[in-house]
């Protein structure tokens, strides 16, 4: 009998981004979380932001310190340099890294115990300084490694798993983002992919601090009935400032909204930024109505989420410093050594 051929079916293509990478290139382990953890889908949006944006894998770093949320980095970007830091440190890390070469671009994971705890202090120097990185705090208002007891965001009068009440007053991270000095402050829930991603995209094309604070459930220890930080309440009382969109600098940037309605922002890479208003007249270049509604949100109970506050103008903590244009990692040490004669010149004159 004679035999016949057949030809295989052609495997299409994976969908590559500008700059030729497949989204396969932009993930990373298998995650070890909860099922449903919030902080998974915190990694999902920064996979498709950064594959959208036509990120450099081999030109990021990530950075966290202990946690839950600090395990994170290791389920996105996969092939970009990562550093796990000590509990509460990472600011200090992120600033090593950032001033070493400055043609890095730094992502930070933390967790609200990571930050609002024993990070504190480190935190709110980290937003001063105004270092370009973006700082994301997956929130979820316990310590989930530790069995859940209520770490310092946890609001006034929330439930524990067990029925113990919270007796003590939540710090905003966002309010003290913007008191301290960041230039991007913003607060988004796991559960809205598209708001969330057009942050992220905004906050990637973003030269200075941005403070994110995510409101991730933690299905273990936090997603019952009286926790102000379950899935149920925020999808309940999720309240948006404004809707956000955005459109990078290599996309057509073409007008196609009311001026009387939308604010248009230009970031430092020509990207836009697209406020459309809701409920209020809001500006997000005024701190002092940031501080108001976030306050006015908390006294109601309602999660504001949106974008705060955005200062394009102020020089970041590597203009501030003066650094060359090389960085400083790939200079020799000839270069970055002083020699004996300075040395002993700066000794003379301490004499």
């Amino acid at each position: 009998m004679p035999t016949t051929t057949s030809t295989p079916a052609s495997t299409p293509s994976p969908k590559v981004n500008r700059i030729g990478l497949p989204a396969t290139d932009y993930r990373g382990a298998k995650t070890t979380l909860c099922a449903g953890c919030g902080h998974n889908a915190i990694s999902e949006r920064i996979i498709d932001a950064c594959f959208e944006m036509g990120i450099d894998p081999h030109r990021f770093v990530k950075l966290s310190g202990i946690g839950c949320s600090s395990k994170a980095p290791t389920y996105f970007l996969g092939r970009s340099f990562g550093f796990n830091s000590v509990h509460g440190r990472m600011p200090s890390i992120a600033t090593g890294a950032v001033l070493a070469n400055r043609t890095l671009q730094a992502l930070g994971v933390s967790g609200d115990g990571d930050t609002a705890s024993i990070g504190l202090g480190q935190f709110i120097h980290l937003m001063r300084r105004n270092l370009p990185l973006i700082y994301i705090i997956e929130d979820n208002g316990v310590y989930g490694l530790t069995k859940g007891q209520f770490s310092a965001t946890a609001d006034l009068g929330a439930k524990q798993k067990s029925g113990v009440i919270n007796e003590l007053p939540a710090l905003d991270t966002c309010a003290l983002a913007v008191l301290s000095g960041a230039t991007f402050v913003a607060r988004s829930f796991s559960g809205d992919k598209k708001q969330l991603t057009a942050i992220l995209k905004a906050a990637l094309a973003h030269r200075g601090t941005v403070m994110i604070d995510v409101i991730s459930p933690c299905v273990t220890f936090n997603d019952h009935e009286g926790s102000t930080k379950s899935y149920k309440y925020v999808l309940e009382h999720e309240e948006a400032l404004q809707e956000v969109s955005f459109v990078p600098a290599f996309d057509d940037i073409a007008v196609d909204y009311d001026p009387g309605t939308t604010l248009d922002v230009t970031m430092h890479d020509g990207s836009h930024l697209r406020l459309r208003k809701l409920a209020q007249d809001f500006d997000p270049s005024n701190g002092q109505q940031a501080l108001d509604v976030l306050t006015a949100a908390h006294q109601s109970g309602e999660v504001l989420t949106g974008v705060f506050y955005l200062d394009t103008t102020k020089p970041d903590f590597v203009q501030q410093l003066g650094l060359v244009g090389e960085p400083l990692a790939h200079l020799p040490e000839a270069v970055v050594r002083p020699p004996r004669a300075v040395l002993d010149e700066v000794m003379a004159s301490l004499l």
